[in-house]
């Protein structure tokens, strides 16, 4: 047997802890015990059934993992026990574009792809990638969602090179990555938050320049002061319909804006600025097997670091939840399964 956490019915307080059987390998499976789970705003919604109020229940949450092999099936090839793995966010989705297909094989959202908020999972030898040596369980559980996706926006994407500008919204979990992947890049990034003591941490990861929102409500105004009205290459744009707009307004004539998330909810904004300034605004649903491996090799070569900004326990799920929903991390929420 083996712990697991539950939806049996939507809300963070009805987030109940079980004992599950414990899963055995397939023939091509591998079974890993899991260490270290990281939550994304998607979990969230999951949990809270904001993402789909339809979603089949029972169901275990939460996406992303990290963890050991501790059993092979009897036709694995590519890996042994022993060895440190983190599961793909959507597990049939190796290279390539995405599909209708692939889409429907990510973990923590129902459907037969239960997530990593248990003890133990089997997954198929194609759908894990080597944890970077230089991580911890923690670190890189925070990868295969939020890393890979502030990969696919900047790298893939973009496309973006050495002496551009990038401009982050906000101190969560792929503004953080991108802020940092960014810099590897060789950009120059402008960051926004709420705070001050935010705006120090942003500007000690390397952050060029730092907008309190709160102070600038026409932060993309300010965007305009800085890069003397030319605007900015690359907007990662996670807020949805109270952001859209202003970023549209920051980013420069022929610019991209990769649009990761809707975290006040839907856009209402003009469109005219869109075919007026030739934007190019890309969705990004996270990414494939090949970003995380080209993500890892990144992390590995230059002692990258993720941010995180708390560990809670495995039994303190719903206080995780809780505190992701008060918005007030810097990073990423990490959940220690031991």
């Amino acid at each position: 047997m083996m712990k697991a956490w539950v939806i049996n019915e939507f809300g963070i307080d009805n987030l109940a802890f079980e004992d599950r059987e414990k899963p055995q390998a397939g023939s091509g499976d591998v079974v890993v015990r899991l260490r270290s789970a990281s939550l994304n705003y998607r979990d969230f919604m999951v949990v809270t059934g904001t993402y789909n109020p339809r979603m089949k229940v029972p169901a275990i949450p939460v996406s992303d993992g990290a963890g050991e092999i501790v059993e092979v099936g009897s036709n694995v090839a590519k890996w042994k026990v022993g060895d440190r793995v983190m599961p793909i966010f959507a597990q049939h989705w190796f290279d390539g574009e995405t599909s209708e297909e692939k889409r429907r094989t990510s973990l923590g959202a129902g459907s037969q792809w239960d997530g990593v908020l248990r003890e133990y999972a089997a997954f198929h030898e194609e759908s894990l990638v080597k944890i970077p040596e230089s991580l911890s369980f923690e670190e890189a559980s925070t990868l295969p969602c939020a890393g890979v996706t502030a990969w696919n926006a900047l790298s893939v994407s973009g496309n973006v090179k050495a002496g551009e500008t990038v401009l982050t919204l906000g101190t969560g979990g792929v503004s953080i990555f991108a802020l940092q992947l960014a810099k590897l890049f060789g950009a120059r990034v402008i960051a926004t938050t709420s705070s001050e003591s935010k705006m120090a941490k942003l500007k000690e990861l390397g952050a060029d320049e730092t907008i309190n929102y709160r102070v600038r409500e026409d932060w993309d105004s300010a965007v305009l002061e800085i890069t003397e009205k030319k605007g900015v290459d690359h907007v990662i744009e996670v807020g949805g319909g109270d952001t859209l707009g202003r970023s549209l307004t920051s980013v420069r004539l022929g610019g991209h804006v990769a649009m990761i998330g809707a975290l006040s909810g839907p856009a209402g904004f003009n469109p005219i600025s869109v075919f007026m300034k030739a934007v190019r605004l890309q969705g990004i649903f996270v990414g494939s097997r090949k970003m995380l491996e080209d993500l890892c090799k990144a992390v590995e070569v230059n002692r990258m670091k993720p941010v995180i900004d708390r560990v809670f326990e495995f039994d303190e799920a719903r206080e995780a939840l809780k505190y992701m929903q008060s918005g007030s991390h810097f990073g990423k929420i990490v959940l220690r399964i031991s």
